[in-house]
């Protein structure tokens, strides 16, 4: 894999982290499960919350900035 294609690939990575992680921690339903079955494990994610919301705006904006300059 070249430089480029990384370069291009790497912002989407960024947002569908973020994206991934609050999709967990904004669900109730997936809170109270986490919560229940990881307890201190689930604890530790939700500390996340922060670089989460970060990635999925940052990325977000890298990512289209990407798909855009290559138009």
């Amino acid at each position: 894999m070249t430089a480029e294609k990384l370069d291009f690939f790497f912002p989407f990575v960024v947002f569908f982290y973020g994206l991934l992680i609050l999709l967990v921690l904004e669900n109730p339903a997936l809170v109270k499960i986490g919560e229940e079955r990881l307890g201190a494990a689930f604890q530790q994610m939700s500390r996340h919350k922060g670089l989460a919301w970060i990635c999925f705006f940052v990325g977000g904006l890298w990512s289209i900035q990407n798909v855009y300059l290559t138009l």
